[in-house]
């Protein structure tokens, strides 16, 4: 382990990232000081240290660290690519992560910021060349693409060893090209945003029912407005 990783350990080592039984948001426990929480997903929470600012330590829940070195790995395959973020080390409880300034795709609809056409061909271009790697790229919402100055960056890979395509970002892609036009420019209330997630896992949406599920979220967005 890198020098700077034994300096960062004795403040990370002190949180812990619990996961929820119903799929949440990972909860946070312990002793944050000398930290700032970035981000936080289903499995892991993601932090920057005051004293290591160049760099994002991604925290697993306990039942989760076997996610891991799988991670790592996938990393490693995607080796240097301006579609996604370097990962430095790792060790049995976190990674070491580049850490990248930008926005989520999901704060940008919280606070009004437009999503540019570019993002959307950034990360089909993203996609592609995970598969030129010999990977699979899924698992890509809202809450992994940061808009970096006009531009898509991923920063989870971690179902990328995973077989199978979740249809996501193809969604994601659909809404955006026929219905985005509703909420450009516009701060979307933290409450609906979230009930169109929650609906989306609910009805565990798919390509045959995708249509439907986006026509009666923009009567929910119309209602809105």
């Amino acid at each position: 382990m890198s020098e700077k990783w034994q300096e960062a350990e004795r403040y990370i080592n002190n949180i812990n990232v619990i996961a929820s039984s119903n799929n949440d948001p990972v909860t946070i426990h312990g002793n944050t000081d000398h930290v700032k929480c970035i981000g936080i997903g289903t499995d892991a929470a993601v932090f920057q240290l005051v004293k290591l600012p160049k760099y994002a330590f991604k925290i697993y829940a306990k039942n989760k660290t076997h996610k891991i070195e799988q991670e790592a790995e996938i990393y490693q395959l995607i080796g240097d690519s301006q579609y996604f973020t370097n990962c430095f080390g790792y060790t049995d409880q976190w990674l070491v992560l580049q850490y990248e300034e930008g926005i989520t795709l999901y704060d940008c609809l919280l606070r009004g910021i437009k999503i540019p056409e570019q993002v959307i061909k950034d990360v089909d271009s993203a996609r592609e060349y995970a598969r030129s790697r010999g990977l699979n790229p899924r698992d890509i919402h809202l809450k992994n693409i940061l808009l970096q100055d006009g531009r898509a960056k991923i920063f989870d890979v971690s179902e990328y060893l995973e077989e199978g395509n979740d249809y996501r970002w193809e969604h994601l892609k659909k809404a955006y090209y026929g219905y985005y036009y509703l909420i450009e420019g516009k701060s979307v209330p933290h409450f609906l945003v979230e009930t169109v997630r929650k609906w989306y896992n609910q009805q565990k949406v798919n390509q045959e029912n995708i249509d439907e599920f986006i026509k009666s979220t923009s009567k929910l967005i119309k209602f809105w407005q």
